[in-house]
Protein backbone atom coordinates (compact mmCIF):
# COMPACT_ATOMS: atom_id res chain seq x y z
CA UNK A 1 0.00 0.00 0.00
CA UNK A 2 1.48 3.31 -1.07
CA UNK A 3 2.11 6.00 1.54
CA UNK A 4 1.37 9.38 -0.01
CA UNK A 5 2.68 12.78 1.00
CA UNK A 6 0.21 15.58 1.72
CA UNK A 7 0.92 17.09 -1.71
CA UNK A 8 0.19 13.75 -3.40
CA UNK A 9 -3.09 13.40 -1.52
CA UNK A 10 -4.18 16.79 -2.83
CA UNK A 11 -3.16 15.71 -6.33
CA UNK A 12 -5.19 12.51 -5.92
CA UNK A 13 -8.23 14.53 -4.82
CA UNK A 14 -7.92 16.88 -7.80
CA UNK A 15 -7.35 14.04 -10.27
CA UNK A 16 -10.37 12.15 -8.91
CA UNK A 17 -12.64 15.19 -9.03
CA UNK A 18 -11.70 15.93 -12.63
CA UNK A 19 -11.78 12.37 -13.93
CA UNK A 20 -14.96 11.30 -12.15
CA UNK A 21 -16.60 14.68 -12.83
CA UNK A 22 -17.70 15.22 -9.26
CA UNK A 23 -17.48 18.22 -6.96
CA UNK A 24 -15.03 18.51 -4.07
CA UNK A 25 -18.09 18.57 -1.82
CA UNK A 26 -19.14 15.16 -3.19
CA UNK A 27 -15.74 13.76 -2.32
CA UNK A 28 -16.06 15.21 1.18
CA UNK A 29 -19.47 13.59 1.47
CA UNK A 30 -17.94 10.21 0.59
CA UNK A 31 -15.46 10.65 3.41
CA UNK A 32 -18.14 11.66 5.90
CA UNK A 33 -20.34 8.70 4.97
CA UNK A 34 -17.43 6.29 5.40
CA UNK A 35 -16.67 7.69 8.87
CA UNK A 36 -20.35 7.56 9.85
CA UNK A 37 -20.70 3.94 8.73
CA UNK A 38 -17.57 2.99 10.69
CA UNK A 39 -19.00 4.58 13.85
CA UNK A 40 -22.54 3.33 13.33
CA UNK A 41 -21.38 -0.26 12.79
CA UNK A 42 -19.82 -0.16 16.26
CA UNK A 43 -22.28 1.94 18.26
CA UNK A 44 -25.56 0.81 16.69
CA UNK A 45 -27.37 3.85 18.05
CA UNK A 46 -25.98 3.60 21.60
CA UNK A 47 -26.99 6.56 23.83
CA UNK A 48 -23.50 7.96 24.20
CA UNK A 49 -22.64 11.66 23.91
CA UNK A 50 -20.40 12.38 20.92
CA UNK A 51 -18.40 15.63 20.97
CA UNK A 52 -17.35 16.63 17.44
CA UNK A 53 -14.55 19.21 17.33
CA UNK A 54 -14.23 20.75 13.86
CA UNK A 55 -11.68 23.10 12.39
CA UNK A 56 -12.59 25.57 9.66
CA UNK A 57 -10.82 23.81 6.76
CA UNK A 58 -11.70 20.65 4.87
CA UNK A 59 -10.95 18.41 7.84
CA UNK A 60 -13.48 20.44 9.79
CA UNK A 61 -15.86 20.11 6.84
CA UNK A 62 -15.58 16.33 7.16
CA UNK A 63 -16.53 16.67 10.82
CA UNK A 64 -19.50 18.95 10.10
CA UNK A 65 -20.80 16.57 7.43
CA UNK A 66 -20.35 13.65 9.83
CA UNK A 67 -22.38 15.51 12.47
CA UNK A 68 -25.29 15.76 10.02
CA UNK A 69 -25.31 11.99 9.40
CA UNK A 70 -25.06 11.20 13.10
CA UNK A 71 -27.92 13.56 13.94
CA UNK A 72 -30.10 12.09 11.20
CA UNK A 73 -29.65 8.67 12.79
CA UNK A 74 -30.59 9.85 16.26
CA UNK A 75 -27.18 10.11 17.90
CA UNK A 76 -26.66 12.50 20.81
CA UNK A 77 -24.08 14.99 19.53
CA UNK A 78 -22.49 18.30 20.38
CA UNK A 79 -20.70 20.15 17.60
CA UNK A 80 -17.91 22.67 18.18
CA UNK A 81 -16.13 24.88 15.66
CA UNK A 82 -12.55 25.64 16.67
CA UNK A 83 -12.31 29.18 15.36
CA UNK A 84 -8.55 29.46 14.87
CA UNK A 85 -8.73 31.60 11.70
CA UNK A 86 -11.02 33.96 9.82
CA UNK A 87 -10.59 31.88 6.66
CA UNK A 88 -13.06 29.10 5.87
CA UNK A 89 -12.86 26.48 3.16
CA UNK A 90 -15.68 26.49 0.60
CA UNK A 91 -16.83 22.98 1.48
CA UNK A 92 -16.74 23.70 5.20
CA UNK A 93 -19.15 26.62 4.67
CA UNK A 94 -21.41 24.52 2.46
CA UNK A 95 -21.71 21.80 5.10
CA UNK A 96 -22.27 24.37 7.83
CA UNK A 97 -25.31 25.61 5.94
CA UNK A 98 -26.64 22.07 5.63
CA UNK A 99 -26.16 21.54 9.37
CA UNK A 100 -28.00 24.77 10.20
CA UNK A 101 -30.85 23.75 7.86
CA UNK A 102 -31.38 20.85 10.27
CA UNK A 103 -31.51 23.26 13.21
CA UNK A 104 -28.17 22.12 14.61
CA UNK A 105 -26.14 25.05 15.88
CA UNK A 106 -22.46 24.47 16.63
CA UNK A 107 -20.73 26.16 19.53
CA UNK A 108 -17.79 28.33 18.53
CA UNK A 109 -14.56 28.03 20.51
CA UNK A 110 -11.94 30.75 20.49
CA UNK A 111 -9.13 31.98 22.72
CA UNK A 112 -11.58 33.41 25.31
CA UNK A 113 -13.99 30.47 25.42
CA UNK A 114 -14.30 28.17 28.39
CA UNK A 115 -13.65 24.68 27.08
CA UNK A 116 -16.60 22.26 27.22
CA UNK A 117 -16.79 19.60 29.89
CA UNK A 118 -16.18 16.08 28.61
CA UNK A 119 -16.81 12.92 30.60
CA UNK A 120 -14.59 9.82 30.32
CA UNK A 121 -17.55 7.82 28.97
CA UNK A 122 -18.18 10.29 26.15
CA UNK A 123 -16.68 10.04 22.67
CA UNK A 124 -14.57 12.72 20.98
CA UNK A 125 -14.36 13.05 17.21
CA UNK A 126 -11.27 15.08 16.37
CA UNK A 127 -11.64 16.95 13.06
CA UNK A 128 -9.72 20.11 13.94
CA UNK A 129 -6.67 19.92 11.68
CA UNK A 130 -6.02 17.71 8.68
CA UNK A 131 -3.01 17.08 6.50
CA UNK A 132 -2.75 20.74 5.52
CA UNK A 133 -1.38 21.87 8.88
CA UNK A 134 1.88 23.69 8.13
CA UNK A 135 2.66 25.56 11.33
CA UNK A 136 2.42 25.12 15.06
CA UNK A 137 -1.17 25.76 16.25
CA UNK A 138 -1.85 28.85 18.36
CA UNK A 139 -1.23 28.48 22.05
CA UNK A 140 -4.93 28.45 22.95
CA UNK A 141 -5.60 25.66 20.45
CA UNK A 142 -2.74 23.68 22.00
CA UNK A 143 -4.45 24.17 25.38
CA UNK A 144 -7.70 22.87 23.88
CA UNK A 145 -5.86 19.78 22.65
CA UNK A 146 -4.44 19.28 26.15
CA UNK A 147 -8.00 19.58 27.49
CA UNK A 148 -9.25 16.88 25.10
CA UNK A 149 -6.40 14.55 26.02
CA UNK A 150 -7.03 15.09 29.74
CA UNK A 151 -10.68 14.04 29.40
CA UNK A 152 -9.73 10.35 28.96
CA UNK A 153 -12.68 9.99 26.56
CA UNK A 154 -12.32 7.63 23.60
CA UNK A 155 -10.98 9.77 20.77
CA UNK A 156 -11.45 9.15 17.06
CA UNK A 157 -9.34 11.32 14.76
CA UNK A 158 -10.41 12.09 11.20
CA UNK A 159 -7.52 11.30 8.80
CA UNK A 160 -4.74 12.29 11.24
CA UNK A 161 -4.48 13.32 14.91
CA UNK A 162 -4.83 17.10 15.07
CA UNK A 163 -1.56 18.94 15.64
CA UNK A 164 0.52 16.27 13.92
CA UNK A 165 2.21 17.41 10.69
CA UNK A 166 2.32 14.88 7.85
CA UNK A 167 5.66 15.42 6.14
CA UNK A 168 7.85 17.19 8.68
CA UNK A 169 8.91 16.92 12.32
CA UNK A 170 6.63 17.98 15.13
CA UNK A 171 7.05 21.59 16.21
CA UNK A 172 8.66 22.06 19.62
CA UNK A 173 5.69 23.86 21.19
CA UNK A 174 2.95 21.87 19.49
CA UNK A 175 0.43 19.65 21.21
CA UNK A 176 -1.12 16.65 19.47
CA UNK A 177 -4.45 14.95 20.02
CA UNK A 178 -3.92 11.46 21.41
CA UNK A 179 -6.14 9.26 19.23
CA UNK A 180 -7.40 5.87 20.28
CA UNK A 181 -8.27 5.37 16.62
CA UNK A 182 -7.46 7.19 13.39
CA UNK A 183 -9.53 6.76 10.25
CA UNK A 184 -7.10 7.63 7.47
CA UNK A 185 -8.41 8.37 3.99
CA UNK A 186 -7.20 5.98 1.27
CA UNK A 187 -3.65 5.48 2.60
CA UNK A 188 -1.86 5.59 5.96
CA UNK A 189 0.48 8.46 6.79
CA UNK A 190 4.22 7.91 7.28
CA UNK A 191 4.11 9.61 10.68
CA UNK A 192 1.95 6.75 11.99
CA UNK A 193 5.04 4.52 11.90
CA UNK A 194 7.82 6.77 13.26
CA UNK A 195 8.83 6.59 16.94
CA UNK A 196 8.46 10.31 17.67
CA UNK A 197 5.02 10.67 16.08
CA UNK A 198 3.51 7.19 16.23
CA UNK A 199 3.06 7.57 20.00
CA UNK A 200 0.03 9.81 19.37
CA UNK A 201 -2.21 7.03 18.10
CA UNK A 202 -3.08 3.53 19.26
CA UNK A 203 -4.78 2.14 16.15
CA UNK A 204 -5.50 3.22 12.60
CA UNK A 205 -7.57 2.02 9.71
CA UNK A 206 -7.76 3.08 6.08
CA UNK A 207 -11.11 4.16 4.66
CA UNK A 208 -11.55 3.85 0.91
CA UNK A 209 -13.13 7.10 -0.29
CA UNK A 210 -12.85 6.21 -3.95
CA UNK A 211 -9.77 8.14 -4.99
CA UNK A 212 -8.99 7.31 -8.59
CA UNK A 213 -7.44 3.86 -8.98
CA UNK A 214 -5.36 4.89 -12.00
CA UNK A 215 -3.77 7.73 -10.06
CA UNK A 216 -3.08 5.53 -7.04
CA UNK A 217 -1.50 2.85 -9.20
CA UNK A 218 0.80 5.19 -11.11
CA UNK A 219 1.81 7.79 -8.54
CA UNK A 220 5.45 7.23 -7.49
CA UNK A 221 5.95 7.13 -3.72
CA UNK A 222 9.00 7.02 -1.50
CA UNK A 223 7.46 4.75 1.14
CA UNK A 224 5.18 1.74 1.00
CA UNK A 225 3.30 -0.07 3.76
CA UNK A 226 3.68 -3.83 3.29
CA UNK A 227 0.86 -6.33 3.84
CA UNK A 228 0.36 -10.07 3.67
CA UNK A 229 -0.47 -10.15 -0.04
CA UNK A 230 2.82 -8.35 -0.78
CA UNK A 231 4.71 -11.13 1.01
CA UNK A 232 2.76 -13.82 -0.81
CA UNK A 233 4.03 -12.30 -4.05
CA UNK A 234 7.66 -12.53 -2.88
CA UNK A 235 7.51 -16.15 -1.70
CA UNK A 236 9.50 -18.69 -3.73
CA UNK A 237 7.75 -22.09 -3.46
CA UNK A 238 9.71 -25.31 -3.06
CA UNK A 239 10.06 -27.74 -5.91
CA UNK A 240 9.11 -31.40 -5.57
CA UNK A 241 12.34 -32.71 -7.10
CA UNK A 242 14.80 -30.77 -4.97
CA UNK A 243 17.39 -31.49 -2.28
CA UNK A 244 19.22 -29.58 0.42
CA UNK A 245 21.71 -28.25 -2.08
CA UNK A 246 18.87 -26.60 -3.96
CA UNK A 247 18.28 -24.22 -1.05
CA UNK A 248 21.80 -23.02 -0.51
CA UNK A 249 24.60 -23.32 2.02
CA UNK A 250 24.48 -20.44 4.49
CA UNK A 251 27.31 -19.44 6.80
CA UNK A 252 26.94 -17.59 10.10
CA UNK A 253 30.12 -15.90 11.35
CA UNK A 254 30.38 -14.49 14.85
CA UNK A 255 30.63 -15.19 18.52
CA UNK A 256 33.24 -14.68 21.21
CA UNK A 257 33.77 -16.03 24.71
CA UNK A 258 30.43 -15.81 26.52
CA UNK A 259 28.53 -14.82 23.37
CA UNK A 260 28.31 -18.03 21.41
CA UNK A 261 24.55 -18.10 21.97
CA UNK A 262 24.13 -15.28 19.46
CA UNK A 263 25.52 -17.52 16.70
CA UNK A 264 23.33 -20.41 17.85
CA UNK A 265 20.18 -18.27 17.60
CA UNK A 266 21.16 -16.84 14.24
CA UNK A 267 22.03 -20.26 12.82
CA UNK A 268 18.73 -21.76 13.94
CA UNK A 269 16.81 -18.82 12.48
CA UNK A 270 18.70 -19.38 9.23
CA UNK A 271 17.81 -23.06 9.08
CA UNK A 272 14.17 -22.45 10.02
CA UNK A 273 13.79 -19.93 7.20
CA UNK A 274 14.65 -22.67 4.70
CA UNK A 275 18.40 -22.73 4.08
CA UNK A 276 19.46 -26.21 2.94
CA UNK A 277 22.73 -26.24 4.92
CA UNK A 278 24.14 -24.05 7.67
CA UNK A 279 27.76 -23.78 8.80
CA UNK A 280 28.74 -21.76 11.86
CA UNK A 281 32.15 -20.06 12.00
CA UNK A 282 33.11 -19.30 15.62
CA UNK A 283 36.10 -19.13 17.99
CA UNK A 284 37.37 -22.45 19.37
CA UNK A 285 35.46 -21.92 22.63
CA UNK A 286 32.15 -22.36 20.84
CA UNK A 287 32.82 -25.74 19.26
CA UNK A 288 31.61 -28.14 21.97
CA UNK A 289 28.54 -26.09 22.85
CA UNK A 290 27.36 -25.77 19.27
CA UNK A 291 28.10 -29.36 18.26
CA UNK A 292 26.12 -30.69 21.21
CA UNK A 293 23.20 -28.25 21.16
CA UNK A 294 22.71 -27.72 17.42
CA UNK A 295 23.17 -31.06 15.62
CA UNK A 296 21.71 -29.80 12.32
CA UNK A 297 24.56 -27.32 11.85
CA UNK A 298 28.19 -27.79 10.87
CA UNK A 299 30.87 -25.90 12.79
CA UNK A 300 34.20 -24.42 11.72
CA UNK A 301 36.41 -22.79 14.33
CA UNK A 302 38.94 -20.02 14.32
CA UNK A 303 42.43 -20.85 15.58
CA UNK A 304 41.92 -18.54 18.57
CA UNK A 305 40.11 -19.82 21.64
CA UNK A 306 38.04 -16.81 22.70
CA UNK A 307 37.59 -14.53 19.71
CA UNK A 308 37.74 -14.42 15.93
CA UNK A 309 41.22 -13.57 14.68
CA UNK A 310 40.76 -14.39 11.01
CA UNK A 311 37.89 -15.51 8.80
CA UNK A 312 39.11 -18.25 6.52
CA UNK A 313 37.33 -21.27 5.07
CA UNK A 314 37.48 -23.37 1.93
CA UNK A 315 33.78 -23.73 1.19
CA UNK A 316 31.88 -21.25 -0.99
CA UNK A 317 28.73 -20.31 0.91
CA UNK A 318 25.56 -19.18 -0.84
CA UNK A 319 25.11 -16.45 1.77
CA UNK A 320 26.87 -15.13 4.86
CA UNK A 321 25.49 -13.50 8.00
CA UNK A 322 28.18 -11.91 10.14
CA UNK A 323 28.70 -9.87 13.28
CA UNK A 324 26.52 -11.21 16.08
CA UNK A 325 28.44 -11.54 19.37
CA UNK A 326 31.72 -11.08 17.49
CA UNK A 327 33.25 -8.21 19.47
CA UNK A 328 35.13 -5.22 18.09
CA UNK A 329 38.70 -5.68 19.30
CA UNK A 330 41.51 -4.78 16.92
CA UNK A 331 42.35 -8.27 15.68
CA UNK A 332 38.70 -9.12 15.02
CA UNK A 333 38.17 -5.83 13.22
CA UNK A 334 41.21 -6.52 11.01
CA UNK A 335 39.87 -10.00 10.21
CA UNK A 336 36.50 -8.53 9.31
CA UNK A 337 38.10 -5.91 7.03
CA UNK A 338 40.12 -8.56 5.20
CA UNK A 339 37.01 -10.71 4.83
CA UNK A 340 35.11 -7.84 3.19
CA UNK A 341 37.84 -7.59 0.55
CA UNK A 342 37.74 -11.30 -0.22
CA UNK A 343 34.04 -12.18 -0.21
CA UNK A 344 31.79 -12.05 -3.25
CA UNK A 345 28.06 -11.55 -3.12
CA UNK A 346 25.98 -9.64 -0.58
CA UNK A 347 26.33 -10.16 3.16
CA UNK A 348 23.94 -9.74 6.08
CA UNK A 349 25.86 -7.60 8.58
CA UNK A 350 24.62 -7.28 12.15
CA UNK A 351 25.68 -6.10 15.60
CA UNK A 352 29.48 -5.92 15.96
CA UNK A 353 29.93 -6.12 12.20
CA UNK A 354 28.06 -2.80 12.04
CA UNK A 355 29.99 -1.42 15.01
CA UNK A 356 33.29 -2.22 13.30
CA UNK A 357 32.14 -0.47 10.13
CA UNK A 358 31.18 2.56 12.21
CA UNK A 359 34.65 2.63 13.84
CA UNK A 360 36.42 1.96 10.54
CA UNK A 361 34.40 3.75 7.82
CA UNK A 362 37.20 3.12 5.33
CA UNK A 363 35.96 -0.48 5.21
CA UNK A 364 32.62 0.58 3.76
CA UNK A 365 34.04 0.82 0.26
CA UNK A 366 34.86 -2.91 0.39
CA UNK A 367 31.38 -3.95 1.47
CA UNK A 368 29.77 -6.06 -1.29
CA UNK A 369 26.95 -4.33 -3.14
CA UNK A 370 23.41 -5.22 -2.06
CA UNK A 371 24.61 -6.19 1.43
CA UNK A 372 21.96 -5.96 4.15
CA UNK A 373 22.74 -4.16 7.42
CA UNK A 374 20.42 -4.75 10.40
CA UNK A 375 21.21 -2.12 13.06
CA UNK A 376 19.28 -1.39 16.22
CA UNK A 377 18.89 2.37 16.96
CA UNK A 378 22.26 2.90 18.68
CA UNK A 379 24.12 0.91 16.03
CA UNK A 380 22.38 2.95 13.34
CA UNK A 381 23.43 6.16 15.08
CA UNK A 382 27.05 5.02 15.16
CA UNK A 383 26.83 4.19 11.46
CA UNK A 384 25.10 7.24 9.98
CA UNK A 385 25.54 9.84 12.73
CA UNK A 386 23.09 11.45 15.14
CA UNK A 387 19.77 12.90 14.06
CA UNK A 388 17.45 15.54 15.46
CA UNK A 389 14.24 13.83 14.42
CA UNK A 390 12.89 10.82 12.56
CA UNK A 391 12.76 12.62 9.22
CA UNK A 392 16.44 13.48 9.43
CA UNK A 393 17.15 9.87 10.42
CA UNK A 394 15.37 8.59 7.30
CA UNK A 395 17.14 11.17 5.14
CA UNK A 396 20.56 10.10 6.45
CA UNK A 397 19.68 6.41 6.12
CA UNK A 398 18.56 6.95 2.52
CA UNK A 399 21.77 8.80 1.70
CA UNK A 400 23.88 6.03 3.30
CA UNK A 401 22.01 3.31 1.41
CA UNK A 402 22.39 5.15 -1.89
CA UNK A 403 26.08 5.92 -1.35
CA UNK A 404 27.14 2.39 -0.45
CA UNK A 405 24.56 0.53 -2.57
CA UNK A 406 23.35 -1.38 0.48
CA UNK A 407 20.07 -2.11 2.23
CA UNK A 408 19.42 -0.76 5.73
CA UNK A 409 16.97 -2.53 8.03
CA UNK A 410 16.00 0.14 10.58
CA UNK A 411 14.67 -1.98 13.41
CA UNK A 412 11.81 -0.67 15.54
CA UNK A 413 8.12 -1.03 16.35
CA UNK A 414 7.58 -0.61 12.60
CA UNK A 415 10.83 -1.76 11.04
CA UNK A 416 11.60 0.20 7.87
CA UNK A 417 13.73 -1.34 5.12
CA UNK A 418 15.62 1.32 3.15
CA UNK A 419 16.91 0.53 -0.32
CA UNK A 420 18.29 3.57 -2.09
CA UNK A 421 15.51 6.14 -2.37
CA UNK A 422 12.75 3.69 -1.38
CA UNK A 423 11.47 2.71 2.04
CA UNK A 424 9.26 -0.24 3.01
CA UNK A 425 7.32 -0.19 6.29
CA UNK A 426 6.70 -3.53 8.00
CA UNK A 427 3.40 -4.29 9.74
CA UNK A 428 4.21 -7.32 11.89
CA UNK A 429 5.82 -7.54 15.32
CA UNK A 430 5.05 -6.48 18.89
CA UNK A 431 6.72 -5.09 22.04
CA UNK A 432 7.64 -8.60 23.21
CA UNK A 433 10.41 -8.58 20.60
CA UNK A 434 12.39 -6.15 22.75
CA UNK A 435 14.38 -9.06 24.13
CA UNK A 436 17.91 -10.43 23.94
CA UNK A 437 18.70 -12.34 20.77
CA UNK A 438 15.78 -11.08 18.72
CA UNK A 439 18.09 -9.34 16.26
CA UNK A 440 20.30 -12.43 15.96
CA UNK A 441 17.27 -14.43 14.86
CA UNK A 442 16.37 -11.79 12.27
CA UNK A 443 19.88 -11.88 10.80
CA UNK A 444 19.66 -15.65 10.51
CA UNK A 445 16.26 -15.57 8.82
CA UNK A 446 17.43 -13.04 6.23
CA UNK A 447 20.65 -15.00 5.63
CA UNK A 448 18.61 -18.15 5.07
CA UNK A 449 16.43 -16.42 2.51
CA UNK A 450 19.50 -15.08 0.69
CA UNK A 451 20.84 -18.64 0.52
CA UNK A 452 17.63 -19.65 -1.26
CA UNK A 453 18.29 -17.05 -3.98
CA UNK A 454 15.88 -14.40 -2.79
CA UNK A 455 17.18 -11.04 -4.07
CA UNK A 456 18.64 -8.90 -1.28
CA UNK A 457 15.72 -6.50 -1.04
CA UNK A 458 13.16 -9.31 -1.07
CA UNK A 459 15.14 -11.23 1.56
CA UNK A 460 15.24 -8.20 3.83
CA UNK A 461 11.55 -7.34 3.45
CA UNK A 462 10.33 -10.94 3.69
CA UNK A 463 12.69 -11.75 6.56
CA UNK A 464 11.49 -8.79 8.61
CA UNK A 465 7.87 -9.76 7.98
CA UNK A 466 8.38 -13.44 8.96
CA UNK A 467 10.37 -12.43 12.05
CA UNK A 468 7.58 -10.16 13.29
CA UNK A 469 4.82 -12.60 12.38
CA UNK A 470 6.52 -15.44 14.28
CA UNK A 471 6.57 -13.20 17.37
CA UNK A 472 2.91 -12.24 16.87
CA UNK A 473 1.92 -15.91 16.75
CA UNK A 474 3.81 -16.71 19.95
CA UNK A 475 2.74 -13.66 21.94
CA UNK A 476 -0.86 -14.87 22.07
CA UNK A 477 0.43 -17.72 24.23
CA UNK A 478 3.15 -16.06 26.30
CA UNK A 479 2.26 -12.38 26.48
CA UNK A 480 4.85 -9.70 25.76
CA UNK A 481 7.07 -10.14 28.81
CA UNK A 482 7.68 -13.88 28.48
CA UNK A 483 8.49 -13.87 24.76
CA UNK A 484 12.11 -14.89 24.08
CA UNK A 485 14.18 -15.15 20.92
CA UNK A 486 13.95 -18.96 20.79
CA UNK A 487 10.16 -18.66 20.63
CA UNK A 488 10.49 -16.68 17.41
CA UNK A 489 12.66 -19.40 15.88
CA UNK A 490 10.13 -22.08 16.82
CA UNK A 491 7.34 -20.12 15.14
CA UNK A 492 9.00 -19.31 11.81
CA UNK A 493 7.31 -22.40 10.36
CA UNK A 494 3.96 -21.27 11.73
CA UNK A 495 4.58 -17.89 10.11
CA UNK A 496 5.00 -19.54 6.72
CA UNK A 497 1.76 -21.47 7.31
CA UNK A 498 -0.06 -18.30 8.39
CA UNK A 499 1.14 -16.51 5.28
CA UNK A 500 -0.98 -18.80 3.13
CA UNK A 501 -3.77 -19.56 5.59
CA UNK A 502 -7.11 -19.26 3.87
CA UNK A 503 -8.98 -16.18 5.05
CA UNK A 504 -12.43 -16.62 6.50
CA UNK A 505 -15.26 -15.08 4.45
CA UNK A 506 -15.77 -11.39 5.23
CA UNK A 507 -12.56 -11.32 7.24
CA UNK A 508 -11.33 -7.83 8.01
CA UNK A 509 -8.68 -6.59 5.62
CA UNK A 510 -5.26 -6.33 7.21
CA UNK A 511 -4.14 -2.76 7.84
Amino acid sequence: MKILTAAQVYQADKFTIEKQQISSDALMERAAVQIFEWIHARLQGAPVLIHIFCGIGNNGGDGIALARHLAEHGYNIKVYVVNYSEKRSKDFLLNMERLKDRKIWPEFINAETTFPEIQPNDIIVDAIFGIGLNRCPDNWVCKLIEHLNASKAFTLSVDIPSGLPVDQPLWDEAKVVYANYVLSFQTPKLVFFLPQSGIYLENWEVLDIGLDAEFMMNVPTTFEFLQKHDMQGLYIPREKFSHKGTYGHAMIVGGSYGKIGAVHLSGKGCLRSGAGLVTLYVPECGYDALQSSFPEAMVITDEEEDYISKISFSLKPSSVGIGMGMGTDEETAKAFGNFLKSIEGPLVIDADGINILAKHPEMLKDMPKESILTPHPKELERLIGTWKNDFEKLEKATRFSSTYKCILVIKGAHTIVISGEKGFVNNTGNPGMATAGSGDVLTGIITGLLAQKYPSLHAAIFGVYLHGLSADIQVSRTGFEALIASDMIENVGNAFVELFRREEPNAKQES
